[in-house]
């Protein structure tokens, strides 16, 4: 397969995230761009890696959506915000890929993603408890977690490990999985802990929080390669 291909793969992806209101337009097409320049950088198995989160996320986005609608904490379409605050830090460790400790910023960073997003999506159909005080709140609450939640977000993280190594992007199928398992539900916790001290008292959005979650496992990442 050459380079075209991969244009016109990513090209479709963009179309059928936007045509089945998965993303807007703008999200669309900051995906398809952030997916050309993954593309001729680190290459096209990279790019899966991410596609792959966004696989699981449309996916724990459909789980019980009914009931999500019906209790009001059903997202739906996301925008170019989301695509950048969960996008931005994954595609600049791909983009400087080549140096060896980005290689577990990048799969940190995509696992938190991935952790936080199946977590959040699974996590609200259960009564949630606030990550600070443990006292149950309302479903859809900032710093809200669950038991079943966090299952998800573990086994969203560790899917994204076990395709880095399958993918060849990372050589040691159990170092890749420890660095997706811890830096992912750390990424996620960091994310609940901020919602739940910040993202209540609007001192941050949820962009904001999304954005400084990957950072966090993009770090944790590195640190464990």
């Amino acid at each position: 397969m050459i380079y075209w291909e991969y244009v016109i793969l990513c090209l479709v992806m963009g179309l059928i995230t936007y045509y089945r209101g998965a993303l807007d337009l703008w999200g669309s097409l900051f995906m398809v761009i952030m997916g050309l320049i993954i593309i001729f950088v680190a290459g096209f198995n990279w790019l899966l890696l991410i596609l792959i989160f966004l696989i699981l996320g449309l996916m724990s986005t459909k789980y019980k959506h009914q009931y999500k609608k019906e209790i009001g904490v059903y997202e739906g379409t996301r925008t170019a915000k989301n695509v950048i605050s969960n996008g931005i830090i994954p595609f600049v460790m791909a983009t400087f890929g080549y140096y060896d400790g980005l290689v577990g910023g990048f799969i940190g960073s995509v696992a938190t993603a991935t952790a936080d997003t199946m977590a959040s999506e699974v996590g609200v159909t259960q009564t949630p408890r606030l990550v600070t005080n443990l006292k149950k709140v309302a479903p859809g609450t900032d710093g809200g977690i669950s038991i079943l939640g966090t299952i998800a977000g573990i086994l969203g993280a560790g899917s994204i490990g076990i395709f880095a190594y399958l993918l060849g992007i990372f050589p040691d199928p159990f170092v890749s999985l420890k660095i997706s398992i811890i830096a992912g539900t750390v990424g996620c916790f960091m994310d609940s802990f901020l919602g739940a001290v910040l993202e209540r008292r609007n001192y941050l959005n949820n962009e904001h929080v999304n954005l400084l979650a990957t950072v966090t496992g993009a770090i944790i990442g590195i640190m464990l390669v």
